[in-house]
């Protein structure tokens, strides 16, 4: 395992197995690698010859008064994570080295999506996320790239950027990995305390009766929408928002659903002063 911390470096290191035509993988995270990042390094290890795990706190995807000071930062024992598991490179850039001029001026957009959901309440956030992936892709030159399914709507507009401006790389969707109680992992959950962390369970427990109703034959999207609501809320949780929306165009459902519909429930709701997400289909 190397820890590389140069963007010149790591083209460098990539340019021979490149050359060779070697499969190479990247894994992009912010770091405080946990067993969902795992799934990810997991899937690059088995498809690719060669697995990058970039570790980059991102500062353009954050607002204020959110928690990039706070956010967890362990880089060796993250390494040690990504080595155990097969990785063979960590690119670990600062910030300096990603934005030498500050905040970059040419920014990624998605304008019809990026101001929904999370986007509502998080400005700018995801011309943040599509600007540095952006970055990343173009700096590793990876063939593959691999996402986890709990960041649904970052994922959708990872798939359309890559689409609509014909980067050269497999985008891969990797299935949400839960704690054992149903809690989808998230460097968050660091955040919540002991009874905070039993609440967070009305998150996954609402979108299980609701998938549940939904196979039963229930297609009214607000009594959907308020099965969900109503788990969270009665476990002292804070609903931001619960959208229940098409997976092919992320569009709001409203009314009566269709036996055809590509359904996807999208949560974020806060517990304590932590925010968290999670998903789930119903088809």
């Amino acid at each position: 395992m190397q820890i590389i911390k140069s963007i010149e470096s790591l083209r460098e290191t990539l340019k021979p197995f490149q050359k060779e035509g070697k499969k190479v993988g990247l894994v992009p995270t912010m770091g405080a690698l946990h067993d969902g990042h795992g799934a990810l390094i997991k899937a690059s290890v088995k498809d690719c010859d060669i697995t990058v795990v970039s570790v980059f706190l991102n500062p353009i995807q954050f607002g204020r008064n959110e928690d990039l000071d706070k956010y967890p930062k362990r880089l060796e024992a993250d390494a040690n994570f990504a080595a155990s598991l097969g990785a063979d490179y960590v690119f670990a850039p600062s910030v300096a080295e990603m934005y030498p001029n500050g905040d970059p001026l040419t920014m990624v957009r998605d304008e019809s999506l990026e101001c929904l959901y999370c986007g509502a309440y998080r400005p700018g956030h995801f011309r943040g996320v599509l600007t540095v992936v952006s970055k990343l892709f173009l700096i590793s030159k990876a063939n593959h790239a691999y996402f986890g399914e709990k960041d649904y709507q970052q994922l959708f507009l990872i798939e359309r950027m890559v689409k609509d401006l014909n980067f050269d790389i497999e985008i891969h969707r990797v299935p949400i990995v839960r704690e054992s109680t149903g809690l989808a992992m998230s460097s968050r959950n660091e955040y919540l305390s002991v009874d905070e962390r039993k609440q967070a369970l009305a998150i996954s427990r609402g979108l299980n009766e609701a998938k549940e109703a939904y196979l039963a034959g229930e297609r009214g999207v607000s009594k959907l929408r308020d099965i969900v609501v109503k788990s969270i809320v009665l476990s002292r949780g804070q609903v931001q928002f619960v959208e229940i929306v098409n997976q092919n165009d992320l569009q709001k459902y409203s009314g009566v659903l269709k036996p055809t519909d590509k359904v996807v429930v999208l949560v974020a709701a806060f517990f304590g002063k932590t925010r968290l997400i999670d998903n789930i289909e119903f088809n």
